[in-house]
């Protein structure tokens, strides 16, 4: 008998998942000869009770939690499902611009954009134009754009590095950024040209430089790459603390803490621009490698069996996934805990196949983030809360209700 591929995790067979036409082509042949199917639908058979002609098993996408869609299109599902995802992002960003210390309505935002859109409209008041143009729609824009990246980001580490707590930062990608804009800050390094945006970035880029120098003789093994993203975020992490007890006053040291536990309000529209430049091509690459994600999930021996060139398709989602974890960082800080329970949740919604997975998880990440940040506006107002407190406070019981939803609790 010819040999099965290895089994993924919870003994599911990878071939089952990646070729779901292949398993049903399978069943199929194994009815036809010995007249008895190993699963699926029975085979019709005569009033003789002998067993009938073979028909052709068509494989059907789970449904939400891998259950099956009872009869139902899973793509009109699916479409169906995006669609509504989509209006809830565009929803939520129109409420939250709303949302806020300063009142202000629906038709408030619509004229706003009217005037943005040359439209014959009674033009607003400068403060309350102002107000929703270049504070408020900028944050929730940027809110939505560094939701969905971290969201995606860890949804594909997790599949990289087989590891169910791996998150965006996992690379000490974060903690590069975070060097970075201290020393730009504190000790005024390109503080003229760069900023702290520019630092923060230069910081991560750093960072990622040094984590692929370690890597270099390793073939990028996932164990190694937790191992050595942990080391370089520690190292960079000590120094961004040595740097601040060293040099910085009490303001200082109380405005860069607060970036660092992340915050919108430095966003407008030239950084929002760049976001929305570096995300979409971000999450495009990512989506395209979703085949490959799926067999990267079980394992460097599977993915190489179904013909995945493992060091190269790992070395590019790893720029990718630093890529859209850098432009984050150093736009609005470090956000804890988005790209941990994002994936896990939306992953037992709609199920574990990538080119399904990714979108909904960009989407979801979008939502989430919007609403945390409206939150950090108004819980304390007319004091803000960094959004990444609020983000972890939500995190940790949402993170603990999906792994009690999934048995691992």
């Amino acid at each position: 008998m010819p040999a099965e591929p290895p089994a993924g995790p919870a003994g599911t067979n990878p071939a089952a998942l990646l070729l779901p036409t292949a398993r049903a082509s399978g069943r199929t042949a194994e009815a036809a000869t010995s007249g008895h199917p190993a699963s699926g639908p029975p085979v019709p058979s005569g009033r003789s009770g002998r067993p009938g002609k073979a028909v052709a098993l068509r494989p059907t996408a789970p449904g939400p939690g891998g259950a099956d869609p009872g009869g139902t299109d899973p793509a009109s599902r699916r479409l169906l499902l995006l669609l509504l995802s989509t209006a809830t992002l565009v929803g939520s960003i129109a409420a939250a611009v709303r949302i806020g210390t300063a009142d202000t309505g629906w038709g408030d935002l619509a004229r706003a954009l009217a005037t943005r859109l040359g439209l014959d409209v009674e033009p607003l008041s400068p403060l309350v134009d102002s107000l929703i143009w270049d504070l408020r729609l900028p944050r929730v824009l940027m809110a939505a754009l560094v939701g969905a990246s971290l969201a995606v980001c860890g949804t594909v580490l997790q599949a990289v590095t087989r590891n169910a707590l791996a998150d965006p930062y996992l690379l000490g990608v974060s903690s590069g950024a975070s060097t970075g804009a201290v020393a730009v800050v504190v000790l005024g390094i390109g503080a003229s040209t760069l900023g702290v945006t520019g630092g923060a970035l230069v910081g991560a880029s750093l960072s990622f430089a040094l984590l692929l120098v370690l890597l270099r003789r390793t073939g990028l093994d996932s164990v190694r790459i937790v191992l050595t993203g942990v080391v370089v975020g520690q190292l960079l992490t000590a120094l961004t603390s040595l740097i601040l007890m060293a040099s910085a006053d009490a303001d200082t040291t109380r405005a860069v803490t607060h970036w660092l536990l992340g915050s919108m309000a430095p966003a407008r529209w030239n950084t929002v621009v760049v976001c929305a430049v570096v995300t979409p091509l971000g999450l495009t690459a990512a989506w395209l490698c979703s085949s490959a994600l799926d067999g990267l999930a079980f394992g460097t021996d599977t993915a190489a069996s179904l013909g995945i060139g493992v060091r190269h398709t790992r070395m590019l989602l790893l720029v990718v996934t630093a890529a859209l974890t850098a432009v984050a960082v150093a736009t609005v800080g470090a956000i804890g805990f988005v790209g941990l329970i994002v994936p896990h949740g939306v992953r037992f919604l709609v199920g574990p196949l990538h080119r399904v997975l990714l979108p909904y998880a960009a989407l979801a990440g979008a939502v989430f983030l919007v609403w945390t940040d409206a939150l950090a506006r108004i819980a304390f107002a007319p004091r803000e809360v960094p959004v990444g407190v609020i983000t972890a406070l939500l995190g940790v019981p949402l993170f603990l209700l999906v792994l009690r939803r999934r048995g691992e609790l």
